[in-house]
Order: structure tokens, then sequence, then C-alpha cells
């Protein structure tokens, strides 16, 4: 989730002809969605992402058809755009509901979530319906929510919320967040993504049960089409594409606590500044892009060069002696070395990890090895398969890594003991870091192309020497998705573990 929002603010709701002729006669399939962090949208790297955005390519590439997207100004265009034929189907985070069944048909649920009132921890706290009745109330107009407090109006005439016609859950949050209004309702997913940037803002109460989160199609809907969709999520679920993309996207929200993301927005404010430019240059030096940098740091020594653990890492990016040897460090407490050093140990790590492994995975698990060394990680890998798991897949690692602290498992491993369960939680962390800085921190363009061959382990640590090659196989940007309690400090860890 990564979330730049901005990027498609500009997108303009044009729709096709009226009514969109068969997917099987155009080899085209039209697809009504939103912009949100939730359904659709432009990550970190300028790349289309999204859990509806995946899950239609995906759909599509099934079909053997191209996917076209039509995103609405407002969400509630959606639901009367696909009523009137100008999309296949529409893919934006709808949840089902009986008012929305006597109209659409919808395919199977690939996700539940719940409607949550949620309120500004600065101001009053709700405890029930009863407690929202004149209380500055908005929800989005079109949405599940306006449904749902319509329902409760019945029994609390006095009731009464504005719904909004311009602005998504999102925006609305924000508007929360600057005690411009006293409620929000919105999607348990989406107030778990936002809290990750709005830490003052908590869920008050569920509005409703657990929903499902579907695909809707018209109510003449082509057989085909559905019966196609239903086979599709069918399959994801049962090959575990599907937990995957949800692990993609929501599998780390939930990781940080409230006083971890304050934390990390007090010293993006107050300790960032001053280290910006070099993470800006580390860039420029390593293709990666300094938002997942800076990410590391943080989790690594809260940007703190002078850092030091009692298993004697050091420095801003926790370097242990031999890995500072081979880069080529002379002073892991220099700031400078230190960045521009762990960023090339990244790059290093991801040239590692075997080629077939896409992005975001393959960038998790060189984080993972960063923190636990590379032999664990083909540990975990090993088990993964064991196990009847997919070893090439973060998800599934994030079961096998925290194992290799039981006997019954490290005994068999080839490099032995490890504390995996902390590298779980020190790469979740940075994703949610990173998903923060991609929100609130602008990209970096570089000021000029690397041509330069990458540096291994062991070269000199001069600047035009470390840089880049664009060339390497694992160059391409990185393209990453959108926690558990973080401590003052990365945890120590048992002695050989290290491999910084």
């Amino acid at each position: 989730m990564v979330l730049l929002l901005t990027g498609l603010g500009g997108c303009n709701f044009t729709a096709p002809p009226k009514p969109v002729l068969p997917v099987q006669q155009t080899g085209e399939l039209v697809v009504l969605t939103r912009n949100s962090p939730t359904t659709y949208y432009e990550d970190a790297e300028g790349r289309l992402a999204g859990i509806e955005h995946d899950l239609a390519e995906l759909f599509a590439k099934d079909l053997g058809v191209k996917v076209r997207f039509v995103v609405a100004n407002q969400f509630n265009e959606i639901l009367p755009a696909l009523q009137n034929h100008q999309a296949h189907l529409a893919a934006a985070g709808l949840s089902i509901t009986p008012e929305r069944q006597k109209k659409f048909k919808f395919s199977s649920p690939y996700q539940t979530i719940k409607q949550q009132v949620v309120y500004n921890t600065s101001g009053y706290k709700p405890a029930s319906l009863k407690d929202l009745i004149g209380q500055r109330v908005e929800v989005v107009a079109g949405s599940s929510y306006a449904e749902k407090l319509r329902e409760a109006k019945k029994k609390y005439p006095e009731l009464a919320w504005k719904e909004n016609t311009s602005m998504e859950s999102e925006e609305l949050l924000e508007k929360l967040a600057m005690s411009q209004l006293d409620a929000v309702v919105a999607d348990s997913n989406v107030v778990d993504v936002s809290k990750n940037y709005l830490p003052i803002l908590e869920t008050a109460f569920d509005l409703s049960e657990a929903q499902p989160l579907a695909w809707a199609f018209p109510k003449d809907v082509d057989n085909f089409l559905l019966e196609k969709s239903n086979d599709f999520f069918a399959r994801i679920r049962k090959d575990g594409t599907l937990k995957r993309l949800l692990d993609r996207y929501y599998g780390h929200v939930n990781r940080l606590a409230r006083i971890d993301v304050e934390g990390f927005m007090i010293a993006s404010n107050g300790v960032l500044p001053k280290f910006r430019p070099l993470f800006h240059r580390a860039q420029e030096l390593t293709e990666l892009d300094w938002r997942l940098i800076a990410a590391i740091g943080y989790q690594e020594s809260h940007w703190d060069p002078l850092a030091t653990s009692p298993t004697g890492v050091r420095g801003l990016m926790m370097l242990t002696g031999d890995t500072a040897d081979r880069l080529g460090v002379t002073d892991r407490l220099d700031p400078k070395q230190s960045i521009l050093a762990g960023a090339r140990y990244v790059n290093y790590l991801k040239d590692t990890v075997p080629e077939r492994i896409p992005e975001p995975d393959r960038t998790w698990m060189a984080l993972a090895a960063y923190n636990i060394g590379y032999g664990h990680l083909e540990d975990a890998r090993i088990l993964a398969k064991k196990k009847k798991l997919n070893p090439d897949s973060w998800t599934d690692l994030k079961v096998t890594l925290p194992l290799l602290s039981k006997s019954e498992y490290h005994v068999e491993a080839k490099h032995g003991y490890a504390r995996g369960g902390e590298t779980v939680i020190f790469v979740e962390n940075i994703r949610t870091y990173y998903d923060i800085m991609s929100r609130f921190e602008k990209p970096y363009q570089r000021l000029f192309s690397a041509t330069h061959p990458k540096a291994e382990p062991g070269t000199a640590a001069s600047d035009s020497e470390h840089r880049y090659s664009l060339n390497k196989a694992s160059s391409a940007k990185t393209s990453l998705g959108l926690k558990a309690p973080a401590s003052a400090l990365r945890p120590d860890k048992a002695a050989g573990q290290e491999a910084r």
C-alpha cells in the first residue's frame, strides 16, 4: 500500500460506449473502479497497484483479454454507471448488501470487512449510535454506510449525517484527524490503512457484522462472465494467490502500535531532514527508492548514526564489522558511509535472491536476509518447500521463519537456530514505514544516469565506484506493496545471526 493517491487525482470519468459489448466480442474487459489505497492507485514507483487492480489484471489474463479501467470521479457514480452497462463489472471495494442485491449480481466474495465508526482521540468517544446524535458525522455518498445509517434512523429518528459526494473515506478520515468532524463511518480495511498515517484516530465501535466484498455485475449480466469470475476466485483461493495478494496490501498494516507511528512521524519532521540528502544520494548510486532506504534506517536505529548494540552492530544502518569491511566502510558511525553501504548491501542481497522471484517479494526477502543472514533465509525457504508452501512467497516465509527458533526445526536446518520471528517483525515494520513515507515524502528525481558497474562487497567506498548499474537484473525499480510492536532499537540477535 504505498499510497500516492494524488498520482491519479486527475483521472476523469469518461464513459465507454453504452452498452459495452461482450468481452468475447471485443477482447477487452472494462472495469469500473475508484482511486483509493484499498482499490486502485499509483504506487511509490509510479506503477498502478491496489488489490482491485491486481485481481482484475489476473482475471483478464485468465480470460485471455485486455483490461481497461474506468476510474470514477465519485463513489456514487460507480453503481449507476454499471447499471447503465458502461462496464462489464465494478471492482471498487463494494460490500454485498440487501439493497444492492436487488439491482446487481455479485461474484464470490474475496474479502470480509466491518463497517466501523471512527473518532478523533482528542475528542469525544461515542459508544453507540445514540451517541452520534448531534455530532458532525460524514460518510461517502452512495456507500453501504449511508444504507446502514438509514436503517439506524428508524430507531433513532434524530440521528443525522452528511453524505459527501466529493470525498472518499480516506479524505473524510483526514478531516476527522483535523477535528473538522466528530465521527466518520468507513470499512475496517480503510481504517486499518489510514490509522498508520493518522494515528490520532481510533475505532469507537463496529457498526456492522462482517460483510463480504465482491465484484458487482449488472443484474442481466452475461452468465459466462459471472461464472468465469466465480471460477477465478475459487482457483486463486485454492492456490494461495488471493492470500498472497491480501497479505501484500494488508498483511503489515496492523503491526505497529500507535506510539510507534507517532514516534516515526515526529522523527520524520525533526530528524529525517538532516539525513534526507544522504538518502537521496544513496538512491542515485543504488537505484533503490530513498524512502525504502530511510525506512530500513529508521527500523534499525531510529536514524541514530551513533547507535550500537551489545552484539556489535553499529551506525545508522546497524552494520556488522565484517559487512562493513566487505563494503569498504572505514567508519560505521559516519552516516554517509553507513547509509550508502546499507543500500548497497540490500541490492547485493536482491541479486542473491533467485531471479524468478518477482517484486515485491524479492525485496522483502532481501530485507529478511539483511536482518537474519542469507543462510537462514534459505533454511526458511527449504522448510517452506517441505511443508508444501511456496518458497518464493514472502507470505509463506512469514510462516516458516519463526519456526527456525524451534528445536524440532532448527536441528535439521543447515544454518541452525535463528530468531526468525524477529525477522518477520523487522520486515513488516519496514513495509509500514515505507508506506507512510511514500504518502508524505516525495519521490526523488535522480540528477544523472547510473552508468558505472555495481560494486560488489569488498570494493572501495568511493561514490563513483558505488554507482549501481541499470543493466543488472535487480536494478529495476522496486514495486512494493502497500507490524508488531516496534522497540526503540532493533532487538539484539543471537551470536552468528547477523549478516550485515
